[in-house]
């Protein structure tokens, strides 16, 4: 059988990302499943009846991640996995993540549906704890399979009310015996996601086939100055906000000066600030804020960090203040398997789909997974480029362009087996 010809149902996926929407659902038509709570045990337990209906076998490792099993005629060849997560932002949409797992679910089904089998055994992963949101930093299922995080320290990890991931992730009952690092056996991985930003719907491009990752550096900055009552004179504070957002302010600048050598620009943002004491009538002594940089050139990502801690000593002395700027986390550029991009692109040009390669400035499992196997990501359009909104959209078209696509470039890995 010819996999162009596979019976996969834009319908049925389609169908599959609403139910899966439900739980968690919100008011203006988004989700709240994040990793390790009650909704992301239901969205879980509900991809579990999905995949065993069709005679997938469930493994569920030590880190919460869940990998379902197709085996293939020839056991002895590494699998061909598919995957991406299913837990949201506290606002999240519909398809940052789902459209992923759901895609490769549905490419099961019809490997299922049409009794066909793949030469390599295929996997179908749901990465534990990929949005970070609740736990960070982010990708902690996939940072632990391919042996970039440390097990220990992500069990460790608590969120902002003080709760234990490790414990968290016994409480739901998803924790298991299995290794994460059999993970890094895999021969190859594939990833389908939406863009999230605007460059393929503006060129109505309905594919973009992912060749790298940008660099990115995170940050914590503390700033430490003396509360003051808010009558008391200007001259002569130490005021922890002011001086915080002297920084945050020229983060742009700073941002928007590294120019790399094909044009891009560098990137920043300010995600989470604190403030201590929090009274109105009080200037905080004490403020701390996440800060996140990225960009395609590592010189220039290292040119942006020189320029924030001269640009926060300059303030510490100007304000009487002391700012530290502290390393959270660092990603490198990171390239994608070039066979992998090459196979992408060729299962887009026999379907018909107007494609182009991009880098992504977003870091997915696919990134860390192509730090140690061979991968690739592959992007479909979202709506005005919105997302860890509830606003998020794509149309069904778009999500059937990128299955069509996924499930050529994977099928051309594994093999079809022949009669």
């Amino acid at each position: 059988m010819d996999r162009t010809n596979l019976p996969l149902s834009q319908d049925r996926l389609w169908d599959s990302l609403m139910a899966l929407a439900r739980i968690g659902a919100l008011p203006n038509g988004g989700n709240d499943r994040q990793t390790l709570t009650d909704r992301d045990a239901e969205g879980r337990a509900l991809f579990q009846r999905w995949g065993e209906a069709i005679g997938l076998t469930l493994t569920v490792d030590r880190i919460g991640n869940m990998i379902f099993h197709r085996p293939g005629r020839d056991p002895g060849r590494k699998p061909v996995a598919i995957g991406s997560h299913l837990d949201t932002q506290p606002t999240g949409g519909k398809f940052d993540g789902p459209l992923g797992v759901l895609a490769g679910l549905e490419i099961m089904r019809a490997l299922h549906e049409a009794g066909i089998e793949t030469e390599a055994p295929l996997l179908l992963i749901n990465w534990c704890n990929e949005e970070g949101s609740r736990f960070a930093p982010p990708m902690s299922g996939s940072g632990v399979a391919m042996g970039i995080v440390p097990e220990a320290d992500v069990m460790e990890t608590r969120d902002l009310a003080g709760r234990v991931f490790g414990e968290e992730l016994r409480r739901i009952g998803w924790q298991g015996q299995a290794d994460p690092a059999s993970l890094r056996g895999i021969a190859a991985y594939f990833e389908l996601h939406i863009e999230q930003g605007t460059r393929l719907e503006e060129a109505g491009l309905n594919i973009g086939i992912v060749d790298r990752a940008l660099a990115q550096i995170w940050y914590e900055v503390t700033v430490l100055g003396a509360e003051a009552h808010a009558g008391s004179p200007m001259a002569g504070r130490r005021d922890a906000m002011m001086a915080a957002a002297a920084l945050i302010g020229s983060l742009e600048d700073i941002a928007w000066e590294a120019l790399g050598p094909e044009g891009e620009r560098g990137r920043a943002t300010v995600g989470v600030l604190t403030a201590e004491p929090t009274s109105r009538n009080i200037t905080p002594g004490r403020v701390w804020f996440s800060l996140d940089t990225r960009h395609g050139d590592p010189g220039q990502l290292e040119a942006m960090r020189g320029r924030i801690l001269a640009r926060a000593d300059a303030l510490a002395a100007e304000r009487g203040v002391t700012i530290r700027v502290e390393d959270f986390w660092r990603a490198p550029l990171t390239p994608f398997d070039p066979v992998l991009v090459d196979r992408v692109q060729a299962a887009a040009e026999a379907r018909g789909h107007a494609w182009t390669r991009m880098p992504t400035a977003i870091y997915h499992d696919a990134v860390y997974c192509a730090r140690v196997v061979p991968a690739a990501l592959v992007f479909c359009p979202c709506h005005g480029g919105i997302s860890h909104n509830e606003a998020e959209s794509i149309t069904p078209d778009w999500a059937r362009a990128g299955m069509e696509v996924l499930a050529d470039a994977v099928l051309g890995t594994a093999g079809l087996a022949r009669s």
